[in-house]
């Protein structure tokens, strides 16, 4: 079994509707017999060219974990959206939190390196049985993580939890975590 994760060009950062009407719609062109985009000779796994600049990346299941993460890398680092159709998130460049190494660990195995909220954001809605948890990690000093059930834990020095009514809560704890806000803190009675 195949994966596939498709990066390109974008002025702006997308939502998931957009990367994900795009993906579809130069799927259906077929690949492009002209000469790869530069960022193609950078990026692993079996990589095909498309109209556009648009190239898909495709991985076995196996290496899905490991591949990704380096084409989200390469993808950030041209300044190229990545969008992961079997996830349906688009990873865009921007915006970042204020935190420079600040990881996004999922329970079913995403790590991304400086992660644009718009990702943090929708990654929060994938929790489930084969998603576990959502962490955003800055090692070594502090981290942010939800569990299902909505029980948030954040740790700088002493582990804290409390439980968090609905995701929207939760979103907005991430958000201002990321940001260097701390209003969640105080929003919520920590145990």
């Amino acid at each position: 079994m195949s994966v596939e994760l498709m990066v390109w060009d974008e002025p702006v950062p997308i939502g998931r509707d957009q990367a994900r009407a795009t993906y579809l719609a130069v799927k259906r062109t077929g690949p492009d017999a002209g000469p790869a985009p530069d960022v193609a000779k950078e990026l692993p796994g079996e990589v095909t060219p498309y109209p556009d600049g648009h190239v898909l990346v495709t991985m076995d299941l196996d290496t899905m974990d490991e591949l990704s993460a380096q084409v989200f890398t390469i993808a950030r680092a041209h300044g190229l959206v990545c969008y992961d159709p079997q996830r349906d998130l688009v990873h865009n460049v921007a915006p970042l939190g204020v935190y420079e190494g600040m990881q996004l660990h999922t329970g079913d195995g995403l790590v991304v390196n400086d992660p644009d909220l718009g990702l943090v954001h929708d990654v929060l809605g994938t929790m489930s049985p084969q998603n576990p948890f959502v962490a955003l990690v800055n090692f070594g000093r502090h981290f942010l993580q939800v569990s299902p059930g909505f029980e948030l834990e954040y740790k700088e020095g002493t582990l804290i939890r409390t439980m968090v009514a609905e995701l929207e809560g939760v979103r907005q704890a991430f958000n201002e975590y990321a940001t260097g806000e701390r209003a969640f803190l105080s929003r919520y009675d920590w145990s």
